[in-house]
């Protein structure tokens, strides 16, 4: 059935080309090529997805892959922040599914890993929230969607404008109040749903004429669907926009979130089939607190230049506390002390602060307008590690140390970067966009690295990293008509040496004194556009080449070197199509019924210059060939009823493409799973609103990952059937 779906996307995609011809209307949001970065987006239209006009802010969209995603519109369970709901749409993406409260958010695109998204730049408001966007870019905290305004998704070419990652970027815009029309308003979220979840959200915004403000508290708890797997999350944001006058304007803004859960851990095979709700541990717990403080300066000259300037910080501490030995030793009573053995205690705190300034401008060269962006970047991050300490024997989250720390580290990262980037307007139809990016990046690490069986301390030899790198991109749109175009785009990505490999256990790692970052490219073939008011697509094709790879190769001596083993390729397709059926038959109809459809293909494979001779050809792991979501979603006067079905392949959790289950859970192939969530809302007046749903309607059991260390090794299920309903009310 997917091979068949794959041909007629494609297919579908090209008869619209030859029907848009005839096509002269335009949808309402991109009646503008330009929007700001925070405003009114989607009113008046109730789609949740859209193409990014060409330029928004500072920022320049023109022939990248791109999306938007329109919060308000999104018919799924933004309360528990289900991704594959949120992003159905988005082809290609694919999500680790494992963490009850929604929060710690794994995605990823193309073959690569969805671990805490850290193959993508994380952004919030348009500035990093990873832990280390450099040296450790995992994303412990993502914001709570009920307080997003819209997410923005760029691929490929993405990299010159916002950083290395081959992933691209997603950017969660928060509310600021500027789409508040009134001096004061308050929201209300309240969720209940199984397991005992209960979500409170509550926001109060307004806007006069100089200032415009939003702050909201968002409360989450809830068992889980496992055992052992019970959560809070405590979050805040403030946000004050004070326009000085018509020409400058400043925004301050900070968010702080606190997140606890109980780890399950992972589970053999055959737990996991016997009964996915098991647990067998239960003293595992993680801790995270988060803060986020910015600063924005806006310059709007007049309607052909602006300049903007994000001052941010990261302050994060990341706890842990628990037995994260294979799932096969039992956190058992220690037969000569009657009680349990103490559990291991690893810290991290973050402290980081960048600033980005950019602007943009449009000039005239010849007779036609062209538009300039660029700016420069400067950050400086310090991450403090202490691991493997002796905790309690108790059970409850507790981080008291009764022994000591056997590792100490100090990792700190700076980059300057500068970029630039050029639409030129050859013609009407005709876009070139080329762009550069020069980065400079300094990683260093020192401190104690372990004690030996004998008690010697063992330090990390001092290590610094510096180089630079010039990234090159170049895109083009070719407009065949008003509302559809063909778009492509070549750009040059890097991944930095990650802190992990800049320390390593001395008895059995070495780490290789030439190991360079990773570097390679994306590249994009597409064709999107609009039909009437009735049907939207993109279609395209990618080819990502991700070369110096960093891994392992075991020697004959039993060491582990850390090197650059050889390279990998991704290709495939990425489809996305909607179609309105009562607007495409009835013009003026009020009801609507719409039927949608994103796929991708993903050949993802090591090259055969790989120097592990056991993955030289072998697929790459966690990279489903297909991914396809499809649903419908019918709205009657205040009723709206939508069926979302998810189907992902199964793929190999390791390089060497295991594919039967090892005994500890921690490797084998992951199978593929169809997973059917609906849901519905009902609009009771103009301030009150009631949506409900029920997540894996089927419940089908799955799982999306098999981990070898954090958050519990083994394979990692994913939860079972869950039912919410939320009362939304808005003064």
């Amino acid at each position: 059935m997917l091979a068949k779906i794959s041909v007629l996307l494609p297919c579908l995609i090209i008869s619209t080309f030859c029907y848009a011809q005839q096509v002269q209307q335009q949808d309402s949001l991109l009646l503008s090529k330009n929007l700001p970065e925070i405003t009114v987006v989607g009113k008046g239209s109730k789609s949740d997805y859209q193409q990014m006009p060409e330029v928004v802010g500072t920022n320049i969209y023109a022939a990248k892959k791109n999306c938007l995603i329109i919060i308000d519109n999104v018919k799924g369970n933004v309360a528990m922040n289900t991704m594959r709901q949120v992003l159905a749409k988005v082809p290609g993406i694919h999500i680790w599914e494992s963490d009850p409260s929604g929060i710690q958010i794994g995605i990823a695109a193309r073959g690569l890993s969805p671990n805490r998204s850290w193959e993508f730049n994380v952004r919030q408001n348009g500035y990093d929230i990873a832990a280390d966007p450099f040296g450790y870019p995992e994303a412990y905290y993502n914001p709570q969607l009920q307080a997003v305004q819209r997410i923005e998704v760029v691929r490929g070419q993405g990299a010159i404008q916002y950083g290395p990652q081959f992933g691209g970027m997603i950017n969660y815009i928060l509310r600021n109040g500027s789409e508040i029309d009134k001096p004061f308003s308050f929201e209300t979220n309240q969720t209940f749903g199984s397991n005992n979840f209960f979500n409170s959200f509550n926001a109060i915004g307004g806007k006069n004429k100089k200032i415009n403000y939003y702050a909201f508290f968002d409360h989450k708890n809830g068992n889980g669907w496992r055992q052992n797997s019970n959560f809070f999350t405590d979050a805040g944001f403030s946000t004050l926009t004070y326009q000085w006058n018509k020409k400058i304007q400043m925004t301050i803004e900070v968010m702080q979130s606190h997140i606890r859960s109980k780890q399950p851990g992972g589970l053999t095979d055959s737990l996991l089939y016997e009964n996915t709700k098991t647990s067998v541990r239960g003293r595992n717990w993680f801790d995270i607190t988060w803060t986020t403080p910015a600063v924005t300066f806006l310059y709007h000259l007049n309607n052909n230049f602006r300049w903007q300037t994000k001052l941010f910080g990261t302050i994060g501490n990341r706890n842990s506390v628990g037995i994260l030995q294979s799932i096969l030793i039992n956190d058992s009573i220690n037969a000569s002390t009657g009680q349990y053995n103490p559990r291991v205690l690893n810290i991290d705190q973050y402290r980081n602060v960048g600033l980005e300034s950019r602007l943009i401008t449009e000039y005239k060269l010849g007779k036609r307008k062209q538009t300039f962006a660029g700016g420069i970047r400067l950050y400086t991050g310090k991450t403090w590690r202490r691991a493997d300490g002796k905790g309690t024997i108790g059970s409850d989250y507790d981080m008291t140390l009764t022994g000591i720390y056997s590792r100490d580290i100090n990792f700190r990262s700076k980059n300057a970067a500068a970029f630039f980037e050029n639409i030129f307007s050859i013609t009407n139809k005709i876009l070139i966009v080329p762009g550069l990016r020069y980065e400079w990046l300094k990683g260093s690490a020192e401190g104690l690295n372990s004690i030996s069986s004998s008690g010697e301390e063992i330090w990390l030899q001092p290590i610094t990293r510096s180089r630079k790198f010039l990234l090159a991109a170049l895109g083009a749109e070719f407009h065949n008509s008003d509302n559809t175009e063909f778009y492509s785009s070549f750009a040059q990505a890097y991944r930095p040496i990650q802190f992990a490999n800049l320390q390593a256990p001395p008895s059995t790692d070495v780490i290789d004194p030439e190991l360079k970052d990773a570097k390679g490219y994306n590249l994009d073939l597409g064709y999107r556009g609009k039909i009437k008011n009735f049907l939207q697509f993109d279609a395209s094709i990618y080819y990502l080449y991700y070369g110096n790879r960093v891994g392992a190769i075991t020697s004959s001596t039993g060491e582990r070197l850390i090197t650059n083993v050889g390279t990998s390729i991704s290709k495939g397709f990425e489809g996305f199509v909607s179609i309105n059926l009562m607007k495409a038959f009835q013009n003026r109809s009020k009801e609507d019924i719409s039927l949608f459809a994103s796929y991708s293909y993903i050949n993802a494979r090591y090259g055969s210059d790989n120097k592990d001779a056991n993955i030289k050809n072998k697929l790459v792991e966690n990279a489903p060939k297909d991914i396809l979501r499809t649903g419908i979603s019918s709205t009657f006067s205040s009723f709206n009823f939508t069926v979302q079905v998810n189907y992902v392949g199964s793929v190999f959790s390791d390089a060497n493409n295991t594919t039967t289950p090892s005994l500890n859970g921690q490797s084998g192939i992951i199978p593929s799973y169809i997973l059917t969530d609906i849901s519905s809302s009902f609009e009771m007046s103009k301030n009150l609103t009631m949506k409900g749903g029920i997540n894996n309607l089927f419940n089908t059991k799955y799982f999306t990952r098999r981990a070898g260390g954090y958050p519990g090794p083994g394979a990692l299920p994913g939860d079972g059937r869950t039912a919410f309903i939320t009362i939304q009310g808005t003064f």
